[in-house]
């Protein structure tokens, strides 16, 4: 099976996503949104990091977190 990745605008992505679960031959994976909400919350945070305006966490202080 292939893999294809597409840009569209938020406008339209709703309605393309029906079309295309219409196709037969087209597998989509459903997306959970809290995962993905979480992701974008950790690259803001990596984000600001970079920028210096939230502290470094040592990888001793991560580890303790999991």
């Amino acid at each position: 099976m292939k893999q294809l990745t597409l840009n569209i605008s938020e406008k339209k992505y709703n309605t393309f996503l029906e079309f295309i679960k219409t196709l037969d031959y087209v597998k989509v994976e459903d997306v959970d949104e809290d995962t993905l909400n979480n992701l974008k919350v950790s690259l803001a945070e990596v984000k600001l990091i970079r920028e210096g305006k939230l502290p470094k966490q040592t990888a001793k202080d991560f580890l303790n977190e999991l």
